[in-house]
This record gives C-alpha cells, structure tokens and sequence, in this order.
C-alpha cells in the first residue's frame, strides 16, 4: 500500500528509521553530567566516612589536597554535618529537661553537649537550651542565632527527642512554675540515675539553671562519652549567617598561605578575673581591680599579680607572646591571626607583637564593617568565627587554658591530631625573664622554649584522671580520646607539618 501526501511517495510498510548522529554539544553535556554525578557521589562518601571515622577520611583529604593542591579540609568541613537523618528513637519521655547555659560561648557549648547525654541517659525530652544573656558580656543572642537549630534537632532524633519549646500546659502564663535547681558538679551518670530521675517523676519538668561542668570528665560509660563527642563535632552546627561569614575568612587567609592561630587571652574581663597585671600602666591596674570588685559573683578580690604569674596562672603578655613565637621558630613570614576580643591597651601593646610578625591580622581587617555589622555588640557570634578559624588553622596557639582554647584543642585532635601548641606558662615566664635580665643568651632561650614544648603539640595523650578531684583532671573536651581511640590505645603520630 502507498501512501501520497503532497507529492511525496511513502511506503507505510517499510517507513525508514532515521539515524541521527551525535552533537558534539550533545557528548559535552554527558560528560558534564557524569562528572557532577561522579563528584557529587566523592563529596558524600568524603562526608559520611568523616562523620564515622574521621581520621582515616582526614588523611586521604590530606594526600588528595598535596598532589591537586586544593585545600578540600574545608569543603570537608562544610560536608561533615550533611549526614543522613536516622529514624527518630522511640521511647517514653520521663519528663521535659529545661536548660538555661551560664558562661561564654564555648562554656555553653560544652555544658549542651553534657546536657543532650543526661537527657539521653535519663529518656528525657530536651528543651532547646536557653543561651547566657547576663553574664559579662551580655550577649542577647538566642540558641537559633549562634547554632542551626533544625540541625541539631533533627542530626540527634535517634538519640533524643528535643523540642523547641514547652507544651503550653507547662507554661507560666498558665500557672506552672518549674522545678529549677543547678545540678552538682562533675557528677557521673549515677548521681543522676539516683537523685535527679526520682525528681522528675514528681515534677515533670525541671529546670537546670546552671550547666557549667556538671558532667564528670571520666568514669562515664563509653557510648555516653561518644555522645558528647557526636553532639559537640557533628550536631553543633553553626548558624547559616556564621558559617558563610566565618568560611569565607578562613578562605580569605588560606588564599595568603598556612595560618597560625594565637588565641591571645589579653582581653580586660581575663586580666581583671585572673589578677594578672604585669605590663600594665598604674592606672591600669588599678583600672582592672576595681572592674573586679563591681562583679560579685568574681569571689576573689585580692590578688598578688606577680605570685600568680610566676605560678603560671596568667595569660601571657603580647611581648611574652612575641617572644615565645619568635623562639618556637616563626619568623616575619608568618601569617598570624589573632582570635580574640579587644586586647587591653589596644595597638600600644600590640606594637611588639606587630614588629615581630608584620603579616598580624584579626578579622576586623579582613572583614568589612558592613559584614561584621550583624555581628557586633554579639560577643558569642564574634567568638564563632574566632572558633571555626582556629579549628582550620594550621597550627593554634592559645596563651591561656579557658574554655575556648580547651574546645579547640580536643576538635584539633578529633580531626586528625592537628598541630596545637598548649604552652607551658610556668616554664616560659621563668625563661623570658631570665632572658630580659642578660642572664639567657637568645640561643639558649630559644632552645630551652623548643625543648620545653617538644611534647606539647597535640600529639594523642592519655587523659589525666585524678579521683576526687575533677577540677585538676585533665578537661574531657579537651581530650576526648574515647571517640578516636579504639579502647585505650592510640597510635596517630602528630603528621601536621612544623611552619
């Protein structure tokens, strides 16, 4: 059968099968897909074999990052806290765990991850945590604006039910006043099983008004000890405004070279708590003693400067601090970032540290005003972006143990050991001065300091334990070998490089 439409014979029983060749366009767009699918797939596994073992991933980003030359621990970083959402764990709630966190950032920041594990411990319901707005630093910012709060609801729905606020049934608008009470220090898991569980048998919901240090560093069973770790590396998440603002700084100093971090503790609420006066003005002092007799929750008033520092109980100085870098072998090349607040006495006793290591930045300079704008009279959210820098640094360097230097140094070595130098305060004053009274040679300081901090550089340690005395024990967040060691043993070697 034929059939004819406008001229043009056909044959219906054999119509031809056009054969169109390939476009050259057409190839490209294949390989492009591949490559995206192809790299999208690399970017999860890199994100959930960090989020189980950390180390193993954080070596083969190294030796990827060596031969492309792209730094990819950032994109890691970024990638890390994208894990898969588990199904929810299901159990009967004994009650709802209010919280309200005392302190600065990083004290808050602990004390929620001690608190998601009594909840876990407990079969609690937790209340998003209520931040610190009276402190020193009279930061108004709420949990949703320093952390990303779906994130960390949902990141721990296999663990713990937490919610963002009270059934109104438990409202003080309609009457119910909660049980409030601050839990005892450093108590294990059987203070809480014992005293705390039978309480909120008889009132539902209590509110822990202080969360500072109310967990024990050791003697918590293992998988409680994970949990902190889990809550603190992977459900912390930052807000989305902090983390564009603060990976974006760390982009701005890798693109200038390797970054040490010195976490300079000068600020003017550190030196009037510590008493620590030396290198101040008269005026100065007495400045620093009065702010410490206006708070009075700041117990003691009547501090010997000199004896304290001598002990190794004060922050160092700017000039100790430049002394000290110098003799650990950075030189003017160094890119050094300050984290920190305003350092007391301003560029007058930054001058020396500056001279040493010109390349001295902060984020206040590498940052426009109208960046830092949203951020400014925030003192956690500043201290944010201060934390994600020193995280990603090549080497950090704090000049006192509180509670920032002491976060950074256990997520230094959950990452794989990163180079931390926790200096030896005691040992280092004794030197400077020796070496400022003409009684130390420089070579010989400087190879007193080298040798003194030989073994301080964030190599995996044993926490120190010592029983009935849980405030001179090793801190567990900053050590938390449990959740990178297989049992007791740790055989990472420290691979960050010397600068």
């Amino acid at each position: 059968m034929e059939v004819r439409s406008e001229g043009v014979q056909v044959r219906s029983d054999k119509l031809p099968v056009p054969v169109v060749p390939r476009t050259r366009l057409q190839v490209w767009f294949v390989r492009i897909c591949s490559s995206i699918l192809l790299w999208t797939f690399f970017v999860q596994l890199v994100a959930f074999g960090k989020l189980w073992h950390p180390l193993f991933i954080s070596n083969i980003t190294n030796r990827i990052s060596q031969v492309t030359g792209i730094p990819l621990s950032l994109h890691v970083g970024e990638s890390v806290q994208s894990a898969p959402v588990l199904p929810a764990r299901n159990y009967s709630s004994n009650g709802y765990l209010r919280v309200s966190c005392n302190g600065g950032l990083n004290q808050m920041r602990a004390a929620i991850c001690d608190m998601v594990t009594v909840a876990r411990l407990l079969n609690l319901t937790l209340v998003v945590p209520e931040l610190d707005k009276t402190s020193f630093w009279a930061d108004p910012s709420n949990f949703d604006d320093i952390f990303n709060v779906k994130h960390f609801i949902d990141s721990l729905r296999d663990e713990v039910r937490i919610v963002r606020r009270l059934p109104k049934k438990f409202n003080r608008k309609y009457g119910f006043i909660p049980f409030a009470m601050p839990p005892v220090s450093w108590s294990n898991e059987k203070y809480y099983l014992e005293q705390i569980l039978p309480l909120f048998k008889k009132h539902t919901v209590l509110h822990f008004n202080k969360t500072d240090a109310r967990l024990a560093n050791n003697g918590i069973p293992v998988y409680l000890q994970k949990l902190r770790c889990r809550v603190n590396f992977q459900a912390l998440k930052f807000s989305p405004q902090i983390e564009t603002l603060g990976y974006k700084l760390i982009r701005l100093l890798q693109e200038k070279g390797p970054i040490v971090v010195l976490h300079l503790r000068y600020e003017m609420d550190m030196l009037a708590f510590s008493g620590c006066t030396h290198g101040c003005t008269t005026k100065e002092a007495d400045e620093l003693k009065q702010m410490r007799y206006a708070f009075p929750w700041w117990r003691e008033k009547e501090i010997m400067s000199e004896e304290r520092r001598s002990q190794g109980l004060c922050p160092l100085t700017p000039e100790e601090a430049a002394l000290t870098l110098q003799a650990l072998g950075f030189n003017k090349e160094t890119q050094l970032y300050i984290a920190a607040g305003e350092i007391y006495g301003s560029e007058r006793r930054l001058a020396t540290l500056r001279e040493a290591f010109p390349m001295t930045v902060k984020k206040e300079a590498l940052l426009s005003p109208e960046e830092l704008k949203l951020f400014r009279n925030h003192s956690s959210q500043m201290a944010a972006l201060d934390f994600m820098v020193s995280v990603a640094s090549n080497t950090f360097i704090p000049t006192y143990d509180g509670n920032m230097a002491r976060l950074v140094e256990g997520h230094r070595r959950y990452l794989g050991f990163k180079r931390t130098i926790t200096l030896d305060r005691k040992k280092l004053v004794e030197l400077v001065d020796m070496h400022q009274n003409g009684t130390l040679s420089w070579d010989d300081f400087a190879a007193a300091v080298r040798l003194a901090h030989e073994k301080r550089q964030g190599q995996p340690l044993q926490r120190r334990a010592i029983p009935d005395k849980p405030k001179e024990e090793d801190y567990f967040y900053a050590n938390p070998h449990e959740c990178f060691c297989e049992g007791m043993n740790c055989h990472h070697s420290n691979s960050s490089e010397v600068l």
